[in-house]
C-alpha cells in the first residue's frame, strides 16, 4: 500500500505518475502541509506549473494516533465531493475533486489557494462578517435543499465514522471516569464538568439524541459544520472536510454551526442571521436544533475535541449553564 510522506517526494511523484495525476514531464517542487488538519494526513503538491492537495486516511485519527478510526473515510469524502458536483449552488464553495484512490484511501483535490481556516475565531479577537455568515448558511441552503431523498436508503451512510463521532459527542465527555482529566486542560474544568456528567435526566436527552444522530434521514449533511472546517479564501468562504457527511437530520448541521458562533462569543445579528437566511427555518424542529447546539457546546467544553479558545472558567461555566438549557428545552 502507499503510504503518503512528506519527506518521500519522489515515491510520491511516482505513484502520482502511475495515477495519471502528475505529467510524465512535471516534477514535485515542493511538500508542504496546506493547513493544521485532525483526521487526515494532507499535503500540498507544487510542481512549479500547478499546485494541487493530496489527502490520504489512514486507520486512526491523524492528531490523535491512539484513536482508531475507519481507513476508508476519505474515499466517502470523495463520493461526497463527486455527488456535490452535480449542484453549483453547492459546488461553488467547495474544491473540486480531481482523482480519487480506493485501493489507497488518496484523494486528489483542487488547491483553494493560500487560506486560513476561521479557527481564529477561537481566540475570541475575531469577528465573523454578516457576509460570511450569508456564504455559510447559503452552503447549507444549497447542500440540504439540492441533496434530499423521498426514500431514505443506505447512500453514504457513513456508519463506522458516525459512530466514531457519536462516541466522542453523545458518550465519552458524559462519562464520569473516561481517563481524561479536564484539569489538564484548565484548572477547574474538572469540577465544573461534574454536576452535568452526574446530571441523569441530561444524560438520557443525550442518549435520545444520539439515537437521532446515528438513524437514516433525507437531508446530505456535511456533518462537521465548524470553523476548521471553514476557509477564508481570495474568492469568498469556502467549506472543507466532508468525511462525516451523512443523509441525516438539517437540525444537525445548523445546531454546529449556532453553537460554535455562541463559544465564540459572535454578536447577536450573527445568530439572528442563520434564522433569517436559512430558508427552511420554519420547517427545522427547534427543540431538536436547541439540543443539537447544546450538546455540541457541552462536547466542546469538557469532552476530548478541545478547541484553542481562549476564554476563562467563569465564561466556560455560564456556557455550560446555557448549553444545559438548550439541551433540556428551558
Amino acid at each position: 500500500m502507499f503510504i503518503l510522506d512528506a519527506n518521500k517526494p519522489k515515491e510520491l511523484a511516482n505513484y502520482l505518475q502511475k495515477q495519471h495525476w502528475l505529467g510524465l514531464d512535471e516534477t514535485i517542487v515542493s511538500l508542504t502541509k496546506p493547513g493544521e488538519g485532525n483526521m487526515n494526513y494532507v499535503l500540498r503538491v507544487n510542481t512549479g506549473k500547478r499546485t494541487f492537495i493530496v489527502k490520504q486516511s489512514r486507520g486512526y485519527v491523524e492528531k490523535y494516533p491512539q484513536v482508531p478510526a475507519p481507513a476508508n473515510r476519505v474515499i466517502t469524502e470523495g463520493a461526497f465531493y463527486k455527488k456535490v458536483s452535480e449542484e453549483n449552488k453547492v459546488q461553488q464553495y467547495m474544491p473540486k475533486l480531481i482523482g480519487l484512490d480506493e485501493i489507497n484511501n488518496v484523494i486528489i483535490l483542487e488547491d483553494l489557494g493560500l487560506t486560513n481556516d476561521f479557527t481564529v475565531l477561537y481566540g475570541m479577537q475575531y469577528q465573523l462578517e454578516l457576509e460570511q455568515l450569508k456564504g455559510l448558511v447559503a452552503y447549507l441552503n444549497g447542500l440540504h435543499n439540492s441533496f434530499q431523498k423521498t426514500v431514505v436508503d443506505d447512500e453514504l451512510a457513513n456508519m463506522e465514522l458516525r459512530r466514531l463521532n457519536h462516541e466522542h459527542i453523545f458518550h465519552y465527555p458524559f462519562l464520569e471516569d473516561n481517563g481524561f482529566d479536564l484539569n489538564t486542560v484548565q484548572d477547574g474544568l474538572k469540577e465544573l464538568a461534574l454536576p452535568y456528567v452526574k446530571d441523569r435526566h441530561l444524560k438520557q436527552k443525550i442518549e435520545v439524541l444520539g439515537s437521532l444522530y446515528l438513524s437514516k434521514g433525507k437531508y446530505l449533511l456535511h456533518g462537521d459544520f465548524y470553523p476548521g472546517s471553514w476557509l477564508k479564501t481570495e474568492t469568498g468562504i469556502k467549506i472543507i472536510d466532508p468525511e462525516f457527511c451523512f443523509y441525516g437530520s438539517r437540525e444537525f448541521d445548523l445546531g454546529v454551526l449556532l453553537a460554535h458562533l455562541y463559544l465564540t462569543q459572535q454578536k447577536g445579528n450573527l445568530i439572528s442571521g442563520v434564522i433569517s437566511e436559512y430558508k427552511a427555518y420554519s420547517e427545522l424542529n427547534l427543540e431538536i436544533l436547541n439540543s443539537f447546539a447544546g450538546i455540541e457546546i457541552m462536547r466542546r467544553l469538557i469532552g476530548l475535541a478541545q478547541l484553542p479558545l481562549k476564554i476563562d472558567l467563569k465564561t466556560k461555566k455560564q456556557l455550560l449553564e446555557f448549553a444545559y438549557q438548550l439541551i433540556l428545552n428551558k
